[in-house]
C-alpha cells in the first residue's frame, strides 16, 4: 500500500483570518475564490476584502447549479484569469466546482466550506450532473488545505448540517457493503473502512450536541466529515463511505429530478433502509436523524411514495458496486415493502 496524504487542517472559530497567511506560504500570485451569491453577501465579501488587503490578486467566481456545463465554466475561469490557487468557500455544490476547476487546470485547491451538507469537504469525489441530467461522480484529488471557521458554520442553516449529520450516518451500512465486497473478493482497504468508522463514531458521540449546534458539536461534525473524505483518498475510491445508501439517493436522483431534498438528507433515509437489509438496528437510526431534525421519512424529505420505491428497485444499477442489493436487486414488491416496513413510507 501507498499512501500520499498532505492534507492540512485548520478548524477553529475565526479559522479564516489565518486565510491569508495559509495563502502566502503556497506563494501564489493570482486566487481564484469560488462561492456563490448567498455565501458572498454572508462572508464571501469579506474574506475577498481581506485578500486584497494582503497583497493577493484575486478573481471571484459565482457558482451556479451542480452541472457538468456549470462546472467546465468554473475551470475556464480559472485558466482565463492563471490562478494558481482556487478557493472553494462555500457549501458542498462551491466545494465541489473549486475542486473540480483546480484538478482539470492543475492548480492547488482549498476547501473553505461554511456549512457541511455532507461528507465532500476534504474528500477527492467531486459529484455534479452530466448532460443528460444523470448524477456523476469523479475521483480529483483532496485539497491541499481545509479551512473550516466555525464561527461561520455556526451561522449556516440547520437544515444544512443535518443533512450533513445524515451523510455521515450513511457509514453505518457503507461501512458495512465495503466488508461484505471485501470479502466478495473486491479490492477493499480494510484501514480505510476504519476510518470511516471512526467518522462514524465521532459523529454519533456527539449527536447531542450537534443537535445543539454547540460549538464542540460543529467542531466533530466538520471532523467526522473531513475524516470521511481522508477514508476515501486511502482507498482510491468512495466505497468506504458510498455503499447501498448512496445507490438509492443516486437513484432518486433519476427518478425524481423535480425533487427539493438534500443529497444528506436522502442518504439519511437510505441508510433506515439499508440498515434493514443488513439486519441491524434501523429504529436506532431513526431515533439519530430525528435527534437532529433530519428527514426520516418520504413526506419530510418531499417525494412521494412511489419515488422512492422506483428508487429502490433501480438503485443496484446506479453503480458497479457490490453492496447488500446484490446485483438482481429488489423487486418492486420487496422495495414497497422495506420502504412500508422501516415507516419510510
Amino acid at each position: 500500500m501507498e499512501l500520499s496524504l498532505s492534507l492540512r487542517v485548520i478548524v477553529e472559530r475565526g479559522a479564516l483570518s489565518r486565510l491569508p497567511s495559509v495563502l502566502r506560504s503556497l506563494r501564489p500570485g493570482i486566487v481564484s475564490l469560488f462561492t456563490d451569491d448567498v455565501v458572498w453577501d454572508v462572508v464571501g465579501r469579506d474574506v475577498s476584502q481581506i485578500l486584497e488587503d494582503e497583497g493577493f490578486e484575486v478573481y471571484t467566481h459565482l457558482v451556479g447549479p451542480s452541472t457538468y456545463s456549470e462546472f467546465e465554466r468554473g475551470r475556464e475561469v480559472v485558466r482565463e484569469v492563471e490562478a494558481q490557487v482556487v478557493v472553494g468557500l462555500g457549501g458542498g455544490r462551491v466545494v465541489d466546482a473549486a475542486k473540480y476547476a483546480a484538478f482539470k487546470e492543475g492548480v492547488k485547491f482549498i476547501s473553505a466550506p461554511t456549512s457541511v451538507s455532507h461528507d465532500g469537504i476534504a474528500s477527492p469525489i467531486v459529484s455534479f450532473k452530466g448532460e443528460d441530467g444523470r448524477p456523476i461522480s469523479i475521483f480529483t484529488r483532496p485539497p491541499e488545505l481545509v479551512i473550516a471557521d466555525l464561527a461561520v458554520i455556526s451561522r449556516a442553516p440547520r437544515r444544512l448540517l443535518a443533512s450533513g449529520f445524515a451523510d455521515i450516518v450513511g457509514k453505518i451500512t457503507s461501512t458495512r457493503d465495503a466488508l461484505l465486497a471485501y470479502r466478495m473478493g473486491d479490492r477493499v482497504s480494510l484501514y480505510a473502512i476504519e476510518l470511516a468508522s471512526t467518522a462514524l463514531r465521532i459523529a454519533v458521540k456527539h449527536a447531542d450536541e450537534i443537535a445543539r449546534l454547540t460549538p464542540r458539536g460543529l467542531e466533530a461534525l466538520v471532523m467526522a466529515a473531513i475524516t470521511c473524505g481522508i477514508s476515501m483518498v486511502v482507498d482510491g475510491s468512495s466505497r468506504p463511505a458510498s455503499g447501498s445508501e448512496h445507490l438509492f439517493s443516486h437513484a432518486l436522483d433519476i427518478v425524481y429530478p423535480e425533487k427539493r431534498s438534500l443529497h444528506g438528507e436522502q442518504v439519511g433515509i437510505g441508510t433506515i433502509m439499508m440498515s434493514h437489509l443488513h439486519g441491524l438496528n434501523w429504529r436506532k437510526v431513526r431515533r439519530l436523524l430525528r435527534k437532529v431534525g433530519a428527514p426520516t421519512n418520504a413526506e419530510e424529505l418531499g417525494v412521494p411514495p412511489e419515488a422512492i420505491v422506483e428508487a429502490l428497485a433501480i438503485a443496484h444499477k446506479v453503480r458497479e458496486r457490490y453492496t447488500i442489493l446484490g446485483t438482481r436487486g429488489l423487486s418492486p414488491e420487496a422495495a414497497e415493502r422495506l420502504a412500508s416496513e422501516t415507516l419510510v413510507i
